[in-house]
């Protein structure tokens, strides 16, 4: 597996300590575009395979500031595969059934079955940073959650499930030249909410939360990958680079046919 932007047990996480450019991994954008065109079709392959194979499951875990790009990494790296096998769960605000059980029980059902890849547009995260942030629980409450997270992720390994946890890692500038981006075009303000300036001006709180999630939840069982995400171009090559490596680690294979001696197409 790459370990570019992995994170090592153990290690204090400092995100103005970590690029959120290129170009200190890259420098060759018409390079990069390339290679990720290759590898995205060995994905959707693999993918192909994994489907057919029905034994293995893989979870792909994406966070992100508002405007870090879940939602364009999801379109660019998992074009071109089978539909039927990639199932994407964006999770929202809880809905009333939702905060009538634990905070786990709305994250275990989409986990992926055997053949399948999962996506998670936000996740079981959130219960460490929005809710931390704009306290929603007490501390003592959220304070508990890393270990029960940790658990709950060796508990989804333990039994099958590779998982993949990507943080796509933007700048504070960035993240309003996306925002301006969206109020320019008409065809993205749907994108946009007032609510998201209020986000922003949270900005130093959800690092801060981040930091602890990152720090506290990277497990040799459930790493997490700051991926520099400025120039999407690079972020959906980084991303890239690391699902193919476990597709390719796990080895899905077509399953062997039955024996069709004899049979006749009439």
């Amino acid at each position: 597996m790459p370990t570019t932007h992995r994170l090592t047990p153990g290690e204090p996480v400092r995100l103005a300590e970590l690029p959120t450019a290129a170009d200190s991994y890259h420098s060759d954008r018409k390079q990069a575009e390339e290679t990720f065109r290759d590898l995205r079709q060995e994905i959707a392959y693999l993918q192909h395979r994994l489907y057919s194979e029905g034994k293995q499951k893989l979870l792909v875990v994406l966070q992100a500031m508002d405007a870090g790009g879940k939602d364009s990494t999801i379109r660019h790296v998992f074009k071109g595969v089978n539909p039927q096998g990639v199932k994407v769960t964006s999770f929202k605000v809880p809905s009333k059934e939702e905060l009538a059980h634990d905070y786990l029980w709305r994250i275990h059902k989409p986990v992926p079955g055997k053949g399948y890849i999962g996506v998670f547009n936000r996740s079981h995260y959130e219960d460490v940073l929005v809710v931390r942030v704009d306290q929603l629980v007490p501390e003592a409450v959220w304070s508990e959650r890393y270990e029960q997270i940790n658990q709950f992720e060796r508990l989804l390994t333990d039994t099958g499930t590779r998982l993949l946890k990507f943080c796509l890692h933007i700048s504070k500038d960035e993240q309003a030249t996306r925002f301006q981006d969206r109020l320019d075009k008409p065809h993205k303000r749907w994108k946009f909410s007032v609510g998201d300036l209020a986000k922003r001006e949270q900005w130093d709180d959800y690092r801060a939360a981040y930091e602890d999630a990152l720090e506290r939840c990277t497990t040799d069982w459930a790493p997490w990958y700051v991926i520099p995400a400025d120039q999407k171009w690079y972020r959906n090559l980084a991303i890239a680079r690391v699902i193919h490596s476990a597709l390719t680690e796990m080895d899905p294979r077509f399953p062997e046919p039955e024996d069709l001696e004899g049979i006749q197409i009439v």
